[in-house]
């Protein structure tokens, strides 16, 4: 299936009914009165969060969405019946823009989450709602409320604890399918990865975090080279970032560091929040270098790189210090969530640290 993270949708709630004027019309009953009912409320447009979705593809190519209009209210006291809701589905993780002014309107981050994105038009009122005491035989009625129409563009930005980042042929596809249940393509050739894939790892019973992989960055990503830059948006939630480098290109003329500095500087260009983010250094494919000259090689990447964050030694293939790496980085983030959350409420009875009085 395509992968697709940005999609142009107009929507369009139900236009309410017009009421009706009627009367009653009874043998034997002279001045029956009104009884013209009011018309039904049109149908609303609904967003809601699919976990078991993870791209818009469905509306690349179903772009208009109206929900059904009220019906007309009728004479006996009848009224008219709402109109049909529409509810799309869409990814956890999907924001909801004004294409025209690029306001965000709203944002679905729970699997289930449930958002009004179009109000249908109320109803109309019937002449029998104008029957009062000095208007015994009303002929007014009203129109049907206009339902709220809407051009949004829709983006996705996948919910990842962990994100990988990292030039192509990193590694890094090989690093989640190591650690994780997400089987990627995995290939000897540049840009094997073409769209971001997710992984949950799985640390211990009831312990675990999801990980992200993007399509490999290359120089130049920020102003649109390569395919990178097209989903860097999906790292701007994550708590981590997993710099990859690949510590034994096969181009022996090809400096890890240069590259590494290269790819920070395009993460900067593209946005300074993200660039912000906590990133850890791991260095890949210790594997393809001799025993005798790691120590040496990994010192001289990180006294040039000057990196100031923690540094791992790994390989993806082999799976050598990986188990390491995972435990760490669910500390880190185990950490995170535990100073996010709000404090526990305290017993007012209790605040003194005093026994309560029997």
């Amino acid at each position: 299936m395509k992968f697709v993270d940005e999609a142009f949708i107009d929507i369009a709630a139900g236009d309410g009914g017009n009421g009706c004027v009627s009367f009653r019309h009874e043998k034997y009953k002279e001045f029956g009165g009104p009884n013209g009912g009011g018309g039904g409320r049109g149908g609303h447009v609904w967003a809601v969060a699919d976990p078991n979705l993870n791209t818009l593809v469905d509306y690349r190519f179903s772009r208009r969405h109206e929900a059904g209009r009220g019906e007309h209210g009728m004479g006996s006291d009848m009224f008219g019946a709402m109109g049909h809701d529409v509810v799309l589905k869409m990814p956890v993780g999907t924001i909801l823009t004004d294409a025209e002014t690029g306001e965000v309107l709203y944002e679905l981050l729970q699997p289930g989450e449930k958002i009004l994105i179009a109000k249908g038009g109320d109803g109309g009122f019937g002449n029998m709602r104008f029957k009062s005491s000095v208007n015994r035989a009303p002929r007014q009625k009203t129109p049907g409320w206009p339902g709220e129409k809407k051009s949004l563009k829709l983006e996705l930005k996948v919910l990842a604890d962990v994100g990988l980042l990292g030039m192509p042929n990193a590694g890094k596809s090989t690093l989640i399918a190591a650690v994780s249940n997400a089987r990627p393509k995995i290939a000897d050739y540049p840009f094997t990865t073409l769209h971001p894939n997710l992984g949950v790892v799985r640390v211990g019973p009831e312990q675990s975090f999801v990980i992200a992989d993007v399509p490999g960055l290359i120089e130049g990503a920020a102003e649109g080279a390569g395919l990178g830059h097209q989903f860097l948006r999906h790292l701007q939630r994550t708590r981590l970032l997993l710099h990859i480098v690949d510590l034994a290109p096969f181009d022996e003329t090809v400096d890890p560091v240069a590259q590494a500095k290269a790819i920070v500087g395009e993460l900067k260009k593209y946005d300074k929040e993200l660039f912000d983010k906590p990133r850890w250094l791991v260095l890949n494919k210790l594997d393809m270098v001799p025993a005798d000259e790691r120590a040496a090689r990994v010192k001289d990447f990180v006294k040039r790189f000057k990196h100031k964050g923690p540094v791992f030694e790994i390989s993806a293939l082999t799976r050598e210090g990986c188990e390491h790496l995972v435990q760490a980085v669910y500390q880190h983030i185990r950490a995170q969530q535990v100073a996010e959350q709000p404090p526990a409420e305290v017993d007012p009875r209790f605040a003194g640290g005093d026994n309560p009085a029997p």
